[in-house]
């Protein structure tokens, strides 16, 4: 991979979905230096198919985190990736997707298939999946259990609890040295039961984040989703901490989305420092990447990366 050939501190991403390879287009443009960690809880869709066919975990959102890194994201082969065939007995699966599958059979190894599919998109650092195995997610909704991502997203909250199945899935080695190791870690934006919390749910890398002394930032959703329905800020961050999370700073548009009764900032404690900036696209739905960028290249020291 070419996480060292370049510049820049040392960024893991932790997510899932579009949320996360927004995360990773702003972060290119301070580091090339940079791990993502992505969900692979994914039940629905493509990935869900390839789970039950082939017992793999769940690629989806890892490959739009690859074609988010590589070297030409417009390119033919990362738009390829991302391409969903529209019939026949392939309809509905990305390219992308199984080539990944396809590389997790040949290699014997879903991080080595990663890693290889890596490599045809010369990506600009490293994906790696939050597990090494499939996994299910599972929610406490209104008192009562609810299994899988899609059934998940589907029930309108409020949502209380996830964790996810088996209890011990453990992450593969390479992510936690990663977590120990980067000068910042950026956890979301993203749905944030289904997509965020799936990663910090893994034990091991909650244990990894609560290690760290510092440098962990939570990227706030510019509006409230499905699942966080009359969800503010407050809020997000009140389901963070049920989840043992407890970032450092906090990245905000504040006419994006209400605060509700934060938490003093200036950080210390359990408190984090509360970041205010416009970040939103006109769309008012996304993050704008060059805003984004300027935020946390910011709050990692560092300008943008000429070239």
């Amino acid at each position: 991979m070419t996480a060292g050939r370049r510049g820049g501190p040392r960024v893991v991403g932790l997510g899932g979905g579009h949320g996360l390879a927004v995360t990773l287009e702003a972060v290119r443009r301070y580091s090339h230096r940079i791990t993502a960690v992505v969900s692979v809880a994914d039940d629905g869709g493509s990935s869900g198919r390839l789970r039950r066919d082939l017992g793999i975990p769940a690629p989806g959102d890892v490959r739009r985190c690859l074609v988010a890194l590589a070297a030409d994201p417009d390119g033919v082969v990362a738009q390829a990736f991302g391409r969903r065939f529209e019939r026949g007995e392939l309809v509905g699966h990305p390219l992308g997707n199984l080539v990944i599958a396809g590389l997790a059979e040949t290699t014997g190894s879903f991080v080595a298939a990663i890693d290889e599919a890596g490599r045809l998109l010369d990506v600009q650092g490293r994906v790696l999946p939050a597990t090494e195995g499939p996994v299910v997610l599972g929610a406490t909704v209104a008192g009562r259990l609810v299994t899988g991502q899609a059934a998940i997203q589907q029930t309108g909250g409020p949502i209380e609890l996830v964790a996810l199945e088996p209890p011990d899935a453990g992450a593969p080695p390479d992510v936690l040295t990663a977590i120990a190791e980067a000068d910042q870690v950026i956890i979301g934006p993203g749905s944030l039961f289904t997509s965020v919390l799936a990663v910090t749910a893994v034990p091991t890398i909650r244990a990894a984040l609560a290690a760290r002394g510092g440098g962990v930032v939570f990227v706030c959703n510019l509006k409230p989703s499905k699942e966080t329905i009359g969800f503010d800020v407050a809020d997000h961050l009140a389901a963070l901490a049920r989840h043992g999370v407890v970032p450092d700073a906090v990245v905000i548009d504040p006419d994006a989305m209400d605060l509700g009764e934060l938490p003093s900032g200036g950080g210390g404690g359990d408190q984090p420092r509360i970041v205010e900036a416009r970040l939103a696209r006109p769309n008012g739905w996304s993050h704008d990447v060059a805003l984004l960028a300027g935020v946390l290249g910011g709050l990692a020291g560092v300008a943008p990366l000429q070239g």
